[in-house]
């Protein structure tokens, strides 16, 4: 019955202390601004006529992820830190749930998709453009995002059939899977196992795919005489892992106990930094430190 009279949430926010609201408002809507910044950024230069190749491409579909992810999440967050009423409509809950599960699940086959594009390019250079060609790369993005879209709505789906006849009270700054679980007063047990597996499907398979596509690349760049090449290369290649890695880890960690209550404060931290710190890193590790990116940006300039 409390079910159906549901009609809102209420979101903790990141701190419960006064005292910190407005120095995370400012770094947060600072952090939150150069993320705009840089992958718009991104997005305007990757269209410029010299980088018209798949890996640009792929960028500049990242870029986007990132800044929705950002702004599905920021914004909420930027006004509760100023405001005495936290709630969020029930409507609300659901759509921002929705489109965060989706973006994150876009954006981890879409890195799988640029780490296969950049095993061809160093492991079959002579045969990359006929293999990646427009309608692979186009495929690959369309299939990212058909993928996101069918998890995002399973999960959604799942976790708004569960009763919320407790509390109201998200202890969370944005409507997320384990913190809404939390909330019911249903057996969740089934529930957990099948996000378990759905974080090995959506987390764990792509970033080894990814790990396979690298140690090839890696294989491949032993074989290459120049010590500086080789260089270039493992620097490139070690920064991309590092996102990667970065990004693997906190999701693992947030998803595979979604409904441990001794570590909520780790899972804020954790959704912190995939949701607005990852967001500013791509664009500084995958575009600003190539050298072509870079000269475009400074004749365009």
């Amino acid at each position: 019955g409390n079910y159906t009279l549901l009609t809102n949430f209420v979101l903790s926010g990141l701190s419960s202390h006064p005292e910190l609201q407005h120095l995370l408002f400012f770094t947060i809507c600072g952090v939150y601004s150069m993320t705009l910044f840089g992958n718009l950024l991104i997005c305007m230069v990757t269209v410029h006529p010299t980088l018209h190749m798949p890996m640009y491409f792929f960028l500049r579909i990242l870029s986007f992820l990132d800044i929705s992810t950002a702004s599905v999440v920021v914004p909420k967050m930027l006004v509760n830190l100023l405001s005495e009423d936290r709630s969020i409509s029930y409507t609300g809950c659901v759509t921002q749930l929705y489109c965060v599960v989706f973006l994150a699940a876009t954006e981890w086959y879409l890195l799988a998709a640029m780490a296969y594009d950049r095993y061809v390019a160093v492991c079959s250079p002579l045969r990359y453009a006929a293999i990646m060609n427009t309608r692979v790369c186009l495929s690959l993005v369309l299939l990212s995002c058909c993928s996101g879209t069918v998890v995002s709505v399973v999960q959604t789906a799942w976790v708004f059939t569960l009763s919320f006849c407790g509390p109201r009270r998200i202890n969370y700054f944005f409507c997320d899977i384990p913190p809404l679980i939390m909330l019911s007063c249903t057996d969740t047990s089934l529930y957990e196992k099948q996000i378990i597996s759905a974080t090995v499907l959506v987390i764990l398979t792509p970033f080894c795919l990814i790990l396979l596509s690298y140690a090839c690349i890696i294989s491949s760049i032993l074989k290459i005489s120049s010590a500086e090449s080789r260089h270039k290369t493992f620097s490139t290649c070690s920064s991309h892992l590092t996102v990667v890695t970065l990004y693997c880890a906190s999701g693992t960690l947030i998803y595979l106990q979604p409904k441990s209550s001794n570590s909520q404060d780790t899972k804020k931290i954790l959704a912190l930094i995939y949701t607005t710190v990852i967001p500013i890193l791509n664009p500084l590790i995958y575009s600003l430190r190539n050298k072509e990116v870079k000269e475009v940006l400074i004749r365009v300039m």
